[in-house]
């Protein structure tokens, strides 16, 4: 297997950091913000929970932010709806607004459809 193409600073290029085979061997960088502890917060908080256990194992990272605890927070990141998904890495930043129910989509925003794991 070739090493990612990298530039002078041996950094990878945009084209190998957004391949789906440097996607799946990065590490996933998951914040989720919600709204105390309401029946739609843990409902959030428990399908993302499931998501990193079954698809992502051990390659990805989860924070979860409760905008009533760290408004500042969720002044930085923007958060105008909850629960709130921002997947920060791998680039480029992507958001999930509302209702995480609908798994299939997440999976596919996360790459995960190219290992079979799902049929469309």
């Amino acid at each position: 297997m070739k090493p990612a193409k990298t530039n002078k600073n041996k950094r990878p290029t945009k084209a190998a950091a957004k391949s789906p085979a440097a996607r799946r061997k990065n590490k996933y960088v998951l914040r989720l913000f919600v709204a105390g502890a309401t029946t739609r917060s843990r409902q959030a908080i428990l399908r993302v929970r499931e998501l990193c256990e079954t698809e992502l194992k051990d390659a990805g990272s989860l924070k979860v932010i409760d905008i009533y605890q760290q408004p500042d927070l969720a002044r930085k990141n923007q958060i105008v709806a909850t629960p709130t998904l921002i997947i920060e890495f791998p680039p480029p930043l992507r958001r999930f607004i509302g209702n995480l129910a609908n798994f299939t989509s997440l999976l596919v925003e996360l790459d995960l459809t190219a290992k079979g794991k799902i049929a469309l």
